[in-house]
């Protein structure tokens, strides 16, 4: 094939280079200056096509340590949809909003606002693995709203739950990892944009909230702050403050039916998630303490006040217990003594800050018909049940099994309203399912996306029955990828814990339904996993757990055998009584519990096929 003729003419082919450079100028100008999937925001006022009147925005959280950015929402479940409302006391040259895995600025779901220097652009986007940014080819976010009123630019947007856009989050359940970034400079393009290259930051979030009313509070009700006394926050970017609070004198028994926050103005964005524990009712003194809570100073009997009252994060709302409950409060079997903990996050270095941050308890003397109790799910705390190292995804399971519910529930069963998960720095999701019959019939609580700098009481949308004979099974999932050495069950921060402590009534003597492997069977691991590696020196029964585990040469036969283990050895049950007794019985040895059936999630829409048709929506 000839391309060129020979008797082309030179002045042809100029003709012809330049017209063609003057197309691709046209196209590449075109591409920069309005991008066709983008919307443009003339002027930053209102847009066109939003007709939405003024919507309400009941869930708000700031997302800058100085709080000069905002975000609040609402969500309707009826159409799958959440609406964003973005609050800048100062709008540069734009914003960035994003949701991740874990808070990752790479493979993040973005919308971002921006400028080319002459006009102004809105776009669903994304960032790939180097945090290169560009629009999406699939505009999932639609821009309602965007101008400059007092106290700053406001920018309203939406989108649904599920998009089915691969490059998309999936909103659910659970902790949502928002990511934030402000644009000091105009781009003429998207692509000119890197995330790691400007100023971002994190948030966590609980985005989907039960969309009931709150209940009305008695006429009756008192309020108890229990308040850290004006305590100067450090200027370091973490702190966990403690303070002893002592309830009254001869308190009588009340109910508590609601908490909130008491926020000290100014200090929104610092103030992390807040904490109240009752002290051990048998612990007759517990000496008066304002402090840090790792000065191993501390009075050791701090340690002793572990029984969760009230946690709220940041974002979350007052916390209502249901109308026929309540939570115990003074009386003879309470504890007079309560510890608050402050997590104050300050990277700014800020100095000088006084916080008197708490919680307020709404407490009632006219006692309700059910006692609501909290009992702990998943796993003991002890160095038996252990994570390999360099592991992504690690499964611990604990139960409370059918013999457990059986032996201390009684015959109507218990109603679960609401859960806290828990572990520390390996965690990565916790999920509790219901088992009846060998079936997963029912999911309690699950985040696939947690943190363990995100812990808050999560109501549920529906109220779980646990009848006697039913299973438990709280499933953790962790990553030791940075670690060198096995992670051990336990109490340290370094160590892990896998527990859900569910909040429930009519309350009963069952304060514990927790697991771990057999020792027995642990042992025969070690002393097989040894003989395996060449080690004919038989440790076993001489050092402790945790040495045995760091002996342990790690490769990925150790690895699968030791999950072999956790997945089909007897366990021994800890069926408590809030004694820390346990109940009469044998629990040594048991069988795992079957589960032959397991649960799914419902499809979205999108993923069945189907659209939403109505334009109807309930805001909550």
């Amino acid at each position: 094939m000839r391309i060129f003729n020979k008797n082309l003419r030179l002045q042809d082919m100029t003709v012809m280079y330049f017209t063609a450079l003057a197309a691709l100028m046209v196209i590449l100008v075109a591409s920069y200056q309005a991008p066709n999937s983008a919307v443009e925001v003339p002027n930053l006022q209102k847009n066109p096509s939003g007709s939405l009147p003024p919507l309400p925005m009941p869930f708000r959280v700031p997302l800058d340590p100085r709080g000069e950015l905002q975000l609040a929402w609402n969500i309707s479940y009826a159409k799958q949809e959440i609406y964003m409302e973005l609050k800048a006391a100062e709008l540069r040259h734009g914003l960035v909003l994003g949701m991740s895995d874990r808070g990752e600025l790479t493979n993040a779901d973005l919308v971002v606002l921006w400028d080319s220097g002459t006009k102004s652009f809105f776009g669903d986007a994304w960032s790939d693995g180097n945090g290169r940014v560009s629009l999406d080819s699939q505009q999932d976010y639609e821009l309602i709203e965007a101008r400059r009123k007092s106290g700053g630019f406001y920018l309203l947007f939406k989108r649904p739950f599920s998009t089915c856009d691969p490059r998309d989050y999936l909103i659910e359940d659970g902790t949502v990892h928002v990511i934030y970034g402000f644009l000091d400079r105009p781009l003429t393009s998207l692509d000119q944009l890197n995330l790691s290259q400007i100023h971002t930051g994190i948030q966590r979030v609980l985005m989907l909230r039960p969309d009931t009313p709150s209940p009305s509070l008695p006429p009756d009700v008192q309020t108890l702050d229990v308040v850290a006394p004006k305590v100067t926050i450090p200027s370091q970017e973490t702190t966990y403050w403690c303070f002893i609070h002592k309830l009254p004198e001869n308190m009588p028994k009340n109910h508590i039916v609601m908490y909130e926050s008491v926020i000290t103005p100014g200090n929104e964005a610092i103030v992390h998630h807040i904490e109240v524990f009752e002290c051990d009712p048998d612990t007759r003194e517990v000496p008066r303490y304002s402090g840090s809570c790792d000065d191993k100073m501390k009075p050791g009997k701090l340690d002793l006040c572990r029984h969760v009252l009230a946690a709220w994060a940041m974002g979350a709302e007052a916390f209502y217990y249901p109308a026929d409950a309540g939570l115990a409060m003074g009386g003879p079997t309470s504890s007079r003594f309560l510890r608050l903990e402050v997590h104050y996050h300050n990277p700014l270095l800020i100095s000088g800050r006084l916080d008197s941050s708490g919680i307020r308890l709404h407490y009632t003397p006219s006692l309700r018909r059910y006692d609501a109790g909290i009992m702990e799910l998943g796993l003991v705390y002890t160095p038996i049940m252990a994570i390999p190292p360099k592991q992504h995804s690690f499964y611990l399971s604990g139960y409370c099994t059918s013999k457990c519910t059986k032996t201390a529930l009684p015959p109507r069963g218990i109603f679960v309203f609401a859960s806290q998960l828990h572990t520390h720095l390996a965690g990565r999701a916790v999920r509790t399912v219901l088992v009846r019959g060998d079936k997963e019939i029912e999911l309690v609580q699950e985040d696939q996306h947690f943190s363990t700098h995100y812990q808050t009481i999560r109501v549920l949308r529906n109220m779980v029955n646990v009848l006697p004979g039913d299973v438990l099974v709280t499933k953790c999932t962790f990553n030791t990828e940075d670690r060198s050495k096995p992670t051990v069950g336990g109490f340290g921060i370094m160590e892990e814990m896998c527990v859900n402590y569910i909040h429930y009534y009519p309350r009963t003597q069952l304060e514990l339904c927790k697991s771990h492997v057999d020792p027995g069977y642990l042992q025969k691991y070690f002393n097989f996993i040894n003989r395996f590696h060449g080690n004919e020196q038989c440790v076993c029964g001489e050092p402790g757990v945790t040495e045995q585990y760091s002996q342990i040469q790690w490769d990925p036969f150790s690895t699968e055998v030791l999950d072999s283990l956790y997945n089909t050895a007897p366990i021994s049950m800890h069926c408590n009584q809030s004694t820390a007794h346990l109940f009469p019985g044998e629990w040594e040895k048991q069988p795992l519990p079957a589960v032959t059936s397991i649960l799914h999630r419902a499809p979205y829409p999108c993923e069945r096929g189907v659209n939403f048709s109505s334009n109807e929506i309930r805001i909550i």
